[in-house]
């Protein structure tokens, strides 16, 4: 049965945010007596709204999409959340731009000197040109729902400013997004949506190598992903880890990976099963693997009461994280082809066996969970700290999943990282990886989250 989101039609949801941020905006005074007219207020005197609203509308933007999968989604993040922290970095207090850091992005547009501006507008705009620019081929209802998001802040925004200013921030916002959407196209994934299985990929023929399981598909998912330019040359220079040598003997390390998968899978609690679903994130019903993580992002964000500083550089953080993840671990993927625990088990344990949810089609070494979750934690955990707790409600409101007798209940964790670790074991009650598949993505996604974490944020 299809699991379905409880949830008004894009276009009346959006209405109800524009009339909330109205009345939000409307109870502020125009203007802060305490700041002369020509300077611009920190970012740090913004609340997070602009922030919150359009990270939403990417979540929402990557799940109502066609050919948004994983990897496609993990890059838009990517994108869109340094395109963020770039409009508003000038008012951001002891902060630098990434520019000349990251790979390739040389430089940025930078604000007038003297002149004020208003981080929140420069923001609003930046996202509003993102959203049309990485999801090009929304639907037109959710394009309409993207224009009334910005509109609605444009004339919030005007309300506590003057047009004059709230023109200028947008025009910087804008200049500032045109570059980082221009730097995008020479990656390698622009337009990602439109290739998702190429037909001239061959795949090889080998033991041990991946077959198509049960969803059908003769080619795997984005076999050229990896080719992809990461954003942090650090990252592309990580050593890609090697796996188990291919053995069927029952005394063997690899044979014991996949026999532990089947015994596990055979005797799940309940409490296993709503784990793994919990983190299944298939596209089309949810927002993607990635896209839990930048709602984690969101939900860290709302937790913590931060400002618009901290929350641009949360989703830059996180955006960062999981591209380079899918990128590095698609890498690894395609470079040693390794099978499924379905493959394995139906031919070398028992060939009736199912997992407890279908298998994806693609690679198994490493888990691409364990990979972005493991590196979004970590770069997070730079900004929120390593004991960081909150509630993940992700997925709460969705339709019970009556096939597998599941209800979608929020979850509690004590850390980020607390959070990588159960995302990297869903898979593995899931049936569809081996713990050395989420072991490996979890150490190697740590390494990128260091990575992250090393940039200069600060000056």
């Amino acid at each position: 049965m299809k699991k379905l989101y409880f949830f008004f039609p894009f276009q009346n949801q959006t209405k109800l945010l524009v009339l909330v941020i109205l009345f939000i905006y409307g109870c502020r005074t125009s203007n802060d007596p305490t700041t002369p007219d020509n300077v611009s207020k920190s970012a740090d005197t913004y609340n997070a709204d602009v922030a919150l609203k359009w990270a939403e509308m990417s979540l929402k933007l990557t799940r109502l999409t066609p050919g948004f999968t994983p990897p496609v989604a993990s890059r838009a993040f990517g994108y869109a959340g340094v395109a963020m922290y770039e409009s508003v970095v000038p008012g951001i207090k002891a902060h630098r731009s990434l520019a000349g850091q990251l790979n390739g992005l040389k430089a940025l547009p930078i604000p007038e000197a003297g002149k004020e501006y208003h981080w929140a507008a420069s923001a609003n705009a930046g996202q509003w040109y993102m959203a049309k620019n990485l999801w090009p081929n929304a639907s037109e209802a959710a394009k309409k729902s993207v224009d009334s998001l910005a509109q609605a802040f444009r004339t919030a925004f005007e309300a506590e400013s003057s047009k004059e200013i709230i023109a200028r921030s947008e025009a910087f916002g804008e200049s500032v997004a045109k570059a980082i959407f221009e730097w995008s196209k020479t990656d390698g994934g622009h337009e990602g949506y439109n290739r998702n299985f190429p037909a001239d990929f061959k795949v090889p023929i080998a033991p041990g190598a991946w077959q198509p399981t049960e969803n059908g598909r003769l080619i795997p998912m984005q076999p050229y992903w990896g080719r992809n330019r990461t954003f942090i040359t650090a990252n592309s220079n990580l050593p890609m880890p090697l796996p188990l040598e291919v053995s069927t003997k029952p005394e063997s390390p690899y044979f014991q990976q996949y026999y532990d998968v089947y015994k596990k899978n055979i005797s799940l609690t309940q409490l296993e099963k709503e784990i793994s679903v919990w983190w299944a994130d298939d596209p089309s019903e949810t927002f993607t693997p990635p896209g839990h993580s930048y709602n984690i992002a969101r939900i860290a964000v709302k937790t913590s009461n931060a400002k618009l500083d901290k929350a641009v550089e949360a989703f830059a953080r996180t955006g960062i994280a999981v591209a380079d993840a899918f990128v590095l671990c698609w890498k690894c993927k395609y470079a040693f082809n390794n099978e499924r625990p379905y493959t394995f088990i139906r031919r070398a344990v028992d060939p009736r066996w199912v997992p407890f949810w279908p298998a994806p089609p693609f690679p198994g070494y490493s888990s691409g969970h364990s990979t972005q979750s493991s590196a979004s934690a970590v770069a997070m955990e730079g900004l929120f700290g390593t004991d960081f707790a909150f509630v993940d409600d992700s997925h709460v409101g969705r339709v019970r999943d009556t096939k597998r007798n599941v209800d979608f209940k929020a979850r509690s964790f004590k850390s980020l990282w607390a959070a990588a670790e159960e995302s990297a074991y869903s898979r593995f009650l899931g049936g569809i990886h081996t713990f050395q598949d989420n072991d490996t993505g979890l150490k190697e996604g740590r390494k990128m989250g260091q990575n992250i974490n090393a940039l200069r944020w600060t000056e």
